[in-house]
């Protein structure tokens, strides 16, 4: 387990959530915030994915769930001043990255400059970037036959999977593993790890 950031101390977090699938990570920080472990506020949960199951967590929750694609936009800087506008109008001030499958737009990373992370389902810098999400990356951890594995997260910059690693905790791969039962122990693992490390960004106790 390894911590690696300079102590960052923020107003109350004002959080945006942005998922594209089933939103498990994003039912880890609502089940912390229920339960006092973590003093946040959720103010809305995004996504490009109008099948996704997140969206359908958050209104459970009684969050704002909108859906917010650059597919429904002929021109691109349209969907980015709309992307930061619904940031401004629910007054976020920080972003979570929760399997969410877009690269943000670079407006909005310039906007929040240290202030959007990411959780990624493997050891940085090993198994990042484009098209290393989900399966895929468990897929080639075990075709490299890599003994360890774990969570990664950090901060979000220009580039996917890049930014300055906040946090990050291993695993071994046993010789049985299969990339569904690795993605099963490596999901566990998320859903500790990013409320945890919300909180302490939150309190400021990330150093």
């Amino acid at each position: 387990m390894q911590l690696m950031a300079l102590a960052m101390t923020i107003e109350r977090m004002r959080l945006a959530i942005l998922a594209s699938g089933n939103g498990t990570d994003l039912q880890a920080i609502i089940n912390a915030v229920k339960a006092g472990l973590l003093d946040v506020d959720i103010r809305l949960v995004i996504s490009n994915n109008p099948e996704a199951f997140a969206l359908e967590r958050a209104r459970m929750e009684g969050i704002t769930a909108i859906v917010h694609s650059s597919s429904f936009y002929e021109d691109k800087e349209d969907f980015r001043s709309q992307f930061l506008s619904l940031l401004s109008d629910y007054e976020i001030n920080f972003m979570v990255l929760a399997g969410y499958l877009k690269k943000l737009p670079e407006n909005i990373i310039d906007h929040f400059p240290r202030r959007i992370i990411n959780i990624h389902p493997a050891l940085l810098p090993g198994y990042g970037g484009k098209g290393y999400y989900g399966i895929n990356v468990h897929r080639a951890v075990i075709e490299s036959k890599d003994k360890e594995t774990g969570v990664t997260i950090h901060f979000v910059d220009n580039k996917y999977d890049h930014g300055e690693i906040i946090y990050q905790e291993k695993l071994p791969v046993r010789d049985d593993d299969t990339p569904e039962t690795l993605a099963a122990k490596v999901l566990e693992i998320e859903h500790k790890a990013l409320p945890k490390v919300i909180d302490m960004i939150a309190r400021g106790k990330i150093r």
